[in-house]
């Protein structure tokens, strides 16, 4: 087991345990948001900020990718969403004094969420090759040492350039240019590491690596489907959408591993039913399914259908299907074939719960599937989404009002990024338009992903690393092997808000460069020598960019902006043989705008449409006008095998997941009172049943050790054992904690996402006991 920390950061592995809630959100949720809020940012300031999240004249979330309704309520914020504002928008400060205060060494020994509760970072610091601590460094000084380093390599594919989902579509846009003319597509980004799966199984099927639904499709529903999910958690305004589906008399079915109370009970804290009168009951059907299993129930639900029609039903959409797919006489043999016993096995649900499911399914006209990381992070991912699209295209249910496909993201602005370029395979289109409007030959070789990207920086093929935005040490797999990865780097930079992991795993060199935050003002001086106010824009999860601008005072006068930032590293790297009118993108963010304008299809006349109130909706072939671009020209139903996770006997399956004191890898508090854990987060949820199998007793501490194919074995150390309603066989713990269990080679077929749902684990008794937390918490 780990030592304790050092003084000031709270112990995470001895917490107090309750029986979960039933409900979501309510008056409890208004509490910590503003709480938090005044904790972080004080009365004025908390209420001057809240007001403008999601708003037409306001700023988007730094948080999850849900989308905005046509006219945002006054508060149309979650609970989440407000501690995400409050640590960016925070009066704390991380300043040059601080590093002085406390060296690389001391850092590296505090826990990720002691350092982002330090505050905003003020100036651009360097940690120089052999000093122990980061000093201030002019922004001139910075560029010139990335300069100096990325010239010197060998080749650019020695670069790596990552970016995280909040990267504004400006500056993502400027950022893979840049990548591109300096000549490399090494672009990893943390689409990588969570919805790759779905891009991955959707543009095979569909033509378009994007959900097909918009807001108004999951009030139409008749029947919605959420699965490997936890909107109550990771995307709380979902529930509102999924409330008022509920009041248009839509059916909700619910399949997870875990019971979680955002689907059971809902508590919108905008209404009286809300906070007055109980809330509102959402699921209708929960399918408590094995982790893994669920392209077993998708396909046992396909089998089904086709037996209604079979019998005379008319459950299959025979017009659609004849004039619009690809495949079906295949995929209906296979799905007509599948075993029910077989069924039972992968799912872990009887054949009389899959009967129920399939009944609301026949009785509904418009059916909506939504998902996240619980389907997309097995090594079985994308055979899973296409499952999802086999299913929905026997109905028709794709490019119809109220039904779809809706892979929801959990990072604002993640699928932004990727329309905008950030892509290590790019279309061969994609980059001619590069190449016509910019006037440079873009690489055409693919680049790393960030599996591939660890291996290169492991193995010394690559040596610079330079991101822009995120977390990547903490929220990459195989801790062990990413820290050792990064540290045999010649240089690592991160384009950052606040302190985290990354800053205190370093390569040789180091700089972190502090940046404006979605709240701040963003004002960039033009020609005339004054300041113009620029915004950036985002596209939501279901394919809608709208503006964001930012209010508050910046944190620091020395902080640039994002595109200022790759603005600027652009020129200093290029140099004058580069073409590309840097200055006048950094200076007006429209011209920008215009550029994407003519490179990206969709963004036609940018700039004056996302100027609307509200923005627009890309285009979007299957959902538009039932047109699927794929390689047969239409919608592809695939008929492979089902598979599913396989465990000896005494080992249990374990997904990683989130707090909800937690987004990504930002912790924002050390509770996680859905679950009834608080104080802690070095815990492990195993049903009751299975724990007395182990001889695990609730409140004993165990050692969770992953076991790998290739006969390695990985330690997470003392975790306290909580009794927990999951599924048998079936565990669950936190990351990035856990993170450390996921080898690096474990991966999605096709997508190579991180296997971070289906870990095969023992547990064991645990080295050590833990000592009573005593520390005063931050």
């Amino acid at each position: 087991m780990a030592g304790k920390p050092p003084v000031g950061d709270p112990v995470q592995d001895a917490p107090e345990v309750t029986p979960p809630q039933e409900s979501a959100v309510g008056a409890a949720a208004i509490a910590h948001a503003l709480r938090t809020g005044q904790e972080q940012m004080g009365v004025r300031r908390t209420a001057r900020t809240l007001l403008r999240v999601n708003q037409h004249d306001g700023f988007d979330c730094p948080g999850c990718a849900w989308p905005e309704p046509d006219r945002p309520h006054t508060f149309e914020f979650c609970e989440n969403g407000a501690k995400a504002v409050a640590e960016e928008a925070t009066l704390r400060r991380v300043t040059p004094e601080f590093f002085a205060a406390h060296p690389v060494a001391d850092l590296a020994g505090r826990s990720g969420y002691w350092l982002g509760q330090q505050g905003r970072l003020t100036h651009p610091v360097y940690l120089a090759e052999g000093a122990e601590a980061y000093e201030q460094v002019s922004w001139e000084r910075a560029f010139a040492i990335v300069a100096e380093e990325l010239t010197a390599l060998d080749s650019p594919d020695e670069a790596v350039f990552y970016t995280s989902g909040r990267t504004g579509n400006e500056a993502a846009f400027l950022y893979q240019l840049f990548a591109r003319e300096f000549g490399t597509n090494n672009l990893p980004d943390c689409s990588n590491l969570c919805h790759e799966s779905s891009g991955s199984a959707l543009t095979e099927t569909l033509g378009v690596g994007k959900g097909s639904v918009l807001l108004d499709d999951i009030h139409r529903a008749d029947l919605i489907i959420v699965a490997g999910q936890n909107p109550g958690t990771n995307h709380p305004r979902m529930l509102s959408a999924l409330e008022r589906a509920k009041d248009n008399g839509a059916r909700i079915v619910t399949v997870n591993p875990l019971p979680e109370p955002g689907m059971v009970r809902f508590k919108n804290p905008q209404t009286v039913r809300g906070l007055a009168r109980g809330g509102t009951a959402l699921t209708d059907l929960f399918l408590q399914v094995r982790v893994g299993g669920d392209q077993a129930l998708f396909r046992a639900l396909a089998r089904r259908v086709l037996a209604a029609h079979d019998s005379g039903a008319r459950a299959v959409d025979e017009e659609f299907v004849a004039e619009h797919t690809h495949g079906y006489e295949e995929y209906a043999a296979a799905a007509r074939a599948y075993d029910d016993a077989e069924a039972e096995r992968a799912t872990g649900l009887a054949a009389a719960d899959i009967d129920r499911a399939a009944e609301l399914v026949l009785g509904a006209e418009r059916i909506v599937v939504c998902w996240a990381m619980g389907l997309t992070q097995h090594k079985h991912a994308v055979p899973t989404i296409k499952e999802i699209v086999n299913f929905l295209l026997l109905g028709g249910h794709v490019g119809r009002p109220g039904a779809g496909v809706c892979p929801v993201r959990g990072h604002s602005n993640v699928q932004g990024d990727r329309t905008m370029g950030i892509f290590e395979r790019p279309a061969p289109a994609f980059l001619d338009a590069l190449e016509k409007e910019f006037g440079f030959a873009p690489p055409r070789r693919h680049g790393y992903d960030v599996v591939r990207a660890i291996r290169a920086l492991r193995d010394g093929a690559a040596k610079v690393f330079f991101a822009v935005g995120g977390n990547f040490v903490s929220a990459s797999p195989d801790t062990e092997v990413t820290e050792a990865a990064m540290r045999r780097a010649r240089l690592t930079v991160h384009v950052s808000t606040k302190l985290n992991r990354s800053h205190v795993v370093t390569g040789a060199r180091a700089l972190i460069l502090p940046t404006l935050g979605r709240t701040e003002r963003d004002r960039q001086p033009g020609p005339d020598g004054r300041g113009h106010e620029q915004f950036v824009t985002v596209e939501d999860s279901m394919g809608v960019v709208h503006a964001s601008r930012g209010r508050l005072a910046p944190a620091s006068d020395a902080l640039l902006s994002e595109v200022a930032i790759v603005c600027r590293l652009a020129r200093a790297v290029l140099g004058a043989d580069s073409a590309t009118p840097w200055e006048e993108f950094s200076s007006d963010y429209a011209r920008i705008r215009d550029r994407i304008a003519r490179v990206v299809p969709g963004f036609e006349d940018f700039d004056a449409r996302v100027r609307r109130p509200g923005g627009f909706t890309l285009p979007h072939a299957p959902r538009d006008e039932r047109r699927f671009p794929t390689a047969t020209g239409k919608a592809n139903f695939t008929a492979g095998p089902v598979t599913y996770p396989q465990v000896p006997a005494g080992r249990l399956l374990l997904q990683t997941l989130r707090s909800h004191d937690q987004y990504n890898t930002t912790i924002y508090g050390l509770d996680d009172r859905y679950r009834g854990v608080r104080g802690g987060r070095r815990v492990v949820l195993v049903h009751p049943d299975d724990a007395a199998d182990l001889g695990l007793a609730d409140g004993a501490y165990t050692d969770i050790v992953s076991e790998w194919r290739d006969g390695s074995e990985r330690r997470a150390d003392g975790f306290r054992v909580v009794h927990y309603p999951t599924a048998r066989g079936c565990a669950a713990a936190y990351y990035p904690e856990t993170n450390v269990l996921v080898p690096l080679d474990s991966t999605a077929d096709t997508s190579n996402t991180p296997t971070s749902k289906s870990l095969v684990v023992r547990l064991e008794p645990a080295a050590s006991t833990v000592e009573p937390d005593t520390t005063v918490q931050v």
